[in-house]
């Protein structure tokens, strides 16, 4: 039997000092904790009259700020305490202010001040399993004196085995931003209520408990989250059986969740400079996977989506950045649905491509990273457009290569100079980096 909670996991230590967490006793920080959030209703009631500049943070500070204003995280109240990993980082021209944080919608979820401080003021209500997002009041209100396991991940038959039938048990799955690893975050919560139809007294509450990218910090975040779940209650943590067996129903959530890489959303991302041959490879890889008839594909070519999804932007370095970014975005969107995008845009700025490479990543898909590395000499001398002319005239300024710089990439799957070579004998190298790499074999 399942009743609906959920929970999240700690990310793997590596120092004494994780080490030393794991005998920390989960124990909840004395005092109040809310017993639910406000919600947002069909009026926005709890936004204030006076306005504040607004922003919209990162997944990872949004999953914060819900922990934080639910009491997961106390006795932390606010962003940016003294040696604490939750942080929010804001635009230069609002730092130091106070801010309303809106979620990617616009919706107002919380104001903070200049100090860090947080004032809820709505709670998000959409969102998958949504209504598995307990606060730790609300768990205590229905599960005192149950088990409280944290899971991070599938569980096998052999760790539901070892969990007990009585007294009840909640399953704790830690879902936020940059964990879990290999299954995203609603293919955990689904294979962890799968799971618990084994158990006959077995409820799973969802803990958006993000990954700050240091294991000592977050092992020790967990720690104090689940505690403050558990409330005094036992906490047991689920046995390593990394090479167990899973159900049959489990397995099939899994499977649909982790495809085989051939089949996962994919990003071939192509930069280089104007001339360089990567719009002309883009779009003979594109036809060649179209042949093999077995994938969709999206192209996002840079020229194409000057003209329509970034019309109106200049070649200044900002607006060279959110054309990329809006690239970037639409990629990512195709590759979260199991498409292919390819996409050949100059994208002179690393910066840039790792903001893309994250948002592919994070939506669950492959990025595949080509430089095409004709030098600036041999696309120089090509400039069929004839471009590189007028930026040596001073009709184009900020054109890349001539007056603002190509950071060439240090993290290219495969690097191709298409110089004295035919189109099928340079795709052939792009061709044998995606078989080599088990993304896509077009032999």
């Amino acid at each position: 039997m399942i009743s609906a909670t959920t929970t999240g996991s700690t990310t793997g230590e590596t120092s004494e000092a994780a080490t030393e967490a794991e005998e920390t006793v989960w124990e909840p920080v004395a005092g109040d904790m809310p017993a639910r959030l406000p919600t947002a209703g069909w009026q926005d009631d709890a936004v204030p009259t006076d306005p504040l500049p607004q922003h919209c943070p990162t997944p990872r500070e949004l999953d914060d700020l819900e922990l934080l204003v639910s009491g997961a995280l106390a006795p932390l109240t606010g962003f940016n305490e003294p040696g604490s990993p939750v942080t929010l980082s804001l635009p230069p021209e609002v730092a130091g202010q106070d801010v309303e944080l809106v979620d990617p919608e616009g919706l107002p979820l919380a104001r903070v001040t200049g100090d860090g401080s947080v004032a809820s003021l709505t709670h998000a209500q959409f969102g998958p399993f949504r209504r598995l997002y307990l606060t730790p009041g609300e768990v205590r209100e229905r599960h005192a004196g149950s088990v409280f396991v944290p899971v991070s991940g599938p569980l096998t038959r052999g760790q539901v085995a070892t969990l007990p039938t009585d007294p009840p048990v909640v399953l704790l799955v830690l879902v936020g931003a940059g964990t879990p690893e290999g299954l995203s975050p609603v293919g955990l919560i689904r294979a962890t209520l799968a799971a618990a139809e084994a158990l006959p007294q077995a409820s799973v509450v969802a803990v958006p408990l993000a990954s700050h990218g240091d294991p000592t910090a977050d092992h020790l975040l967990g720690h104090q989250v689940v505690g403050n779940y558990a409330a005094g209650d036992e906490v047991r943590g689920v046995t390593d059986d990394d090479e167990g067996d899973l159900s049959d129903e489990v397995a099939a959530v899994v499977d649909f969740d982790r495809p085989p890489a051939d089949e996962r959303g994919l990003v071939l991302f192509f930069t280089g400079l104007s001339g360089s041959g990567k719009s002309t490879l883009a779009r003979a890889l594109q036809d060649r996977i179209l042949e093999g008839g077995r994938r969709t594909v999206t192209s996002l070519d840079g020229d194409v989506v000057r003209r329509n999804l970034s019309a109106g932007l200049s070649f200044s370095r900002e607006d060279r950045e959110t054309n990329i970014r809006r690239i970037g975005w639409v990629a990512a969107e195709v590759s979260r649905h199991g498409g292919v995008a390819i996409c050949s845009p100059i994208a002179p700025f690393d910066e840039t491509r790792q903001q893309v490479r994250a948002m592919v990543e994070d939506a669950g898909g492959e990025f595949f990273l080509i430089h095409v590395a004709t030098p600036l000499e041999e696309c120089e001398r090509r400039d069929r457009k004839g471009l590189y002319a007028k930026a040596r005239a001073g009709e184009i300024p900020e054109f890349t290569g001539i007056s603002s710089p190509y950071e060439e990439p240090d993290d290219a799957a495969v690097r191709v100079d298409t110089t004295g070579r035919s189109i099928e004998d340079a795709l052939a190298d792009v061709e044998r980096a995606l078989a080599a790499a088990g993304l896509l074999d077009l032999g």
